[in-house]
């Protein structure tokens, strides 16, 4: 059965009500990529980051009617987090950071919607691309892409992404001048 939704980009006004990723989006999002203890970052956080005077991200939330809520009474139901990035062959960029619909909610086209609106999002502000990065073991979600049109660099250009994080990153800040 589908279910009717619609999609917004919350405001600070309905940042504590219906902000997201909010908690219970983000730790669904964690335990799907088997990564739980990996979420540090507070609500209070998360509504800094996105709503202040130059927002880290942004936000594009699904939300279903009343009736139509998860079997846990939330209304919002998947979402899609991006931000502008630039390289310096391309220009303009948008990196998906996270599409997540809610299990009881997949199937129905949301997260098909999601990512087309975030791409319109990126054509509109004339980006060159679209980036994401999707973990290994995640075939269902890899193919999804690739059926959409993406490629995958791993295989097709050999690029590794890397981080600096914690420990790692302060170290690295301390050789700064």
């Amino acid at each position: 059965m589908s279910t009717k939704y619609n999609l917004f980009y919350p405001t600070q006004s309905q940042e504590n009500s219906q902000l997201s990723p909010s908690t219970y989006n983000k730790k669904e999002l964690a335990v799907y990529e088997k990564m739980p203890d990996q979420v540090k970052i507070s609500h209070k956080e998360l509504v800094k980051d996105g709503f202040g005077p130059n927002p880290f991200y942004h936000c594009l939330v699904a939300e279903v009617p009343e009736e139509h809520r998860s079997k846990e009474g939330h209304t919002t139901v998947g979402y899609a987090l991006y931000f502008y990035t630039y390289s310096t062959w391309k220009g303009r960029c948008v990196y998906m950071e996270d599409l997540y619909v809610m299990p009881e909610f997949r199937g129905q086209g949301i997260g098909k919607t999601l990512m087309a609106s975030v791409a319109k999002v990126a054509t509109e502000q004339q980006c060159a691309r679209l980036q994401l990065a999707v973990l290994d073991w995640n075939k269902p979600s890899l193919d999804f892409y690739i059926s959409k049109g993406a490629q995958d660099l791993t295989d097709n250009e050999g690029w590794h992404f890397v981080r600096f994080d914690g420990a790692a990153l302060d170290k690295l800040s301390q050789e700064a001048p």
